[in-house]
């Protein structure tokens, strides 16, 4: 049986990385760490867009995340046309 490494990638350049920073974010209490190459760090030593999106939508009159939705109402979310007004 073959172990798999588990590869570090650089969040901005997605280079593969031996060396770098790690930068540990908390979102909600889960400890998010995210790796950046040297040469990205010192270009930018923030970090942008490493949170999952957050969908509402409208259900039967309430405003509610997708994401607590049961299987059927995703499923009929997922099959929606959006009306496009000419």
């Amino acid at each position: 049986m073959e172990s798999v490494k588990n590869v570090c990638r650089c969040h901005d350049c997605k280079k593969e990385l031996d060396k770098g920073v790690t930068l540990i974010y908390d979102d909600n209490g889960e400890k998010i760490k995210i790796y950046k190459c040297q040469k990205c760090f010192q270009k930018n030593p923030s970090l942008t867009n490493f949170k999952k999106c957050e969908v509402y939508s409208r259900v039967v009159g309430y405003i509610r995340p997708i994401q607590q939705w049961n299987e059927g109402k995703k499923q009929e979310f997922s099959e929606r046309k959006d009306f496009v007004e000419n």
